[in-house]
């Protein structure tokens, strides 16, 4: 079976995309490798996101994930992008889509747990139509 490269896209790549890419990692490894990558990048991945997803899922991301830019990315077969109301620059790729995600960024840590469980429904939704289409 073929593993697909799936990257996750959005601006800074400090949250949403950093969730992804490690739900990805947790949950469907088996199917597709998970990336992450964001037009321009800050720091450091959101201090509330790396908390959430210690908590929820005992993944710390300060120890397998940094923020990293578009050109940092292998060649990928899928672009998911967040729902950052930005334009993504164009990367090839056999299939996109837009999970139209909230930024919990400011918010409360029921806000992350929201969104990492979209995150996690989009990411098992995802796996299973990939391997449906194997």
């Amino acid at each position: 079976m073929k593993r697909w490269k799936v990257a996750f896209i959005c601006t800074h790549n400090s949250c949403r995309s950093q969730m992804a890419e490690a739900i990805g990692k947790l949950l469907a490894a088996d199917v597709f490798e998970s990336y992450s990558a964001g037009t321009h990048i800050k720091d450091r991945i959101n201090p509330d996101a790396v908390r959430a997803m210690k908590r929820l899922y005992g993944i710390d991301m300060t120890e397998t994930q940094h923020p990293k830019l578009l050109e940092d990315l292998p060649p990928i077969d899928i672009v998911i992008t967040m729902g950052c109301g930005v334009q993504c620059p164009y990367l090839p790729c056999s299939m996109r889509e837009d999970w139209g995600l909230e930024d919990p960024t400011g918010r409360d840590d029921a806000s992350f747990d929201r969104t990492a469980g979209i995150i996690e429904a989009k990411v098992r939704d995802l796996k299973k139509r990939l391997m449906e289409a194997e």
